[in-house]
């Protein structure tokens, strides 16, 4: 018994110690800036229906990632079922979650996929298309949001076009490489060159050699993703328009937080908060840390100070309950679950690669 909690342990020890890091930065804002004593006086105050609706906003962020991945996926293997997509994306949060970079979902989706009866060129194509349209429309969604709300930001926030700047090109950057290479993989690739090169001589980059095979693998990968998805406009436009719809469902959750605890909602907008809350994800995507542990809180407590004032702990703390543990939990019980439920009936669905995709 004692051998078998320890192989447990020893399999789970990175989990446990990201889950632990996180929760100690949680409970740092709570002790240390009376935010225990505040989540005391806002139960007794809480209106419950709308926590009910920020639980709700919560559920349909993790029902569009698996409705918009099964459009990806039903389009090259025409069998693929929703309850396949719906694990798989949640087994990517959860990786995504407890990994540095959110570096682990990706890989892991692409293994869950081939687990289940996908072969690994097609799951492949599916994770690297999705990636890029979340991607694009996430900058486009940051750049409406910007060029609406800059003025309110950059007068509470200080530096906050430093920061929504170097978010913007560093993204911006990485979907015009991807788009090029799709178009010129040889054009790219000799931009990709020159840029290391340049790097390489103003001592910026060590390893040009070794960074240039990361990078051109990444766009190889895109480049061969984009001949199997093939040329449909209409499921790019439409896995774009429930993007969009997700991030807003998303991004709702803190505005909902903010009626549930009886703040005065004419004095919020609630185009601003969603702006926020964006502002708070792109800032968050520069922390190495799994989970963005103590980017993610830090950007929120400066985002959302003006608008919840006292009470930013606990709003703090229940929007990370609902945006990452909640996550953590369901993601990895929707990864078990879902790798032993569809493996199992792997050969009753379709050989792996039987699906073709249409234009």
């Amino acid at each position: 018994m004692r051998l078998y909690f320890s192989s447990k342990l020893k399999k789970n020890l990175f989990p446990i110690l990201t889950i632990s890091i996180t929760m100690g930065f949680v409970l740092y804002f709570l002790l240390s800036n009376g935010g225990v004593q505040n989540l005391g006086q806002i139960l007794m105050r809480l209106r419950w229906e709308w926590l009910a609706l920020a639980i709700a906003a919560a559920g349909g962020t993790l029902l569009l990632e698996g409705f918009t991945l099964n459009l990806f996926c039903r389009h090259v293997c025409p069998w693929w079922s929703f309850g396949r997509s719906f694990s798989v994306g949640m087994t990517g949060l959860f990786y995504s979650a407890i990994t540095p970079f959110s570096t682990g979902g990706q890989p892991m989706q692409i293994y869950s996929m081939n687990k289940m009866g996908m072969d690994t060129g097609r799951a492949g194509s599916v994770i690297a298309m999705k990636t890029l349209v979340y991607q694009v429309v996430m900058v486009l969604y940051s750049l409406l949001l910007v060029f609406t709300q800059l003025g309110f930001f950059q007068s509470h926030i200080s530096n906050f076009s430093f920061v929504t700047v170097i978010g913007l090109l560093s993204n911006s950057a990485f979907i015009a490489a991807v788009l090029t290479f799709t178009v010129s993989e040889r054009g790219t690739d000799r931009v990709l060159r020159f840029f290391l090169r340049l790097l390489y001589r103003m001592r910026l980059v060590r390893h040009p050699v070794r960074r240039y095979q990361r990078i051109h693998a990444q766009l190889a990968m895109f480049h061969k993703s984009a001949g199997i998805m093939g040329r449909s406009f209409k499921l790019y436009f439409v896995t774009a328009v429930l993007t969009a719809v997700q991030i807003t469902i998303n991004s709702l959750i803190s505005y909902f937080i903010y009626l549930s605890f009886a703040l005065p909602a004419e004095s919020v907008s609630v185009v601003t908060m969603v702006a926020a809350q964006v502002f708070v994800a792109m800032v968050s995507a520069f922390v190495p840390l799994p989970g963005a542990s103590g980017g993610a809180e830090g950007s929120f407590v400066i985002f959302f100070g003006k608008f919840f004032g006292q009470d930013i702990v606990p709003a703090m703390f229940l929007w990370r309950l609902l945006t990452y543990y909640l996550n953590i939990a369901l993601g990895g019980f929707f990864s078990v679950w879902g790798g032993k439920r569809y493996a199992k009936h792997e050969t009753d669905a379709s050989p792996a690669g039987d699906g073709t995709a249409s234009d």
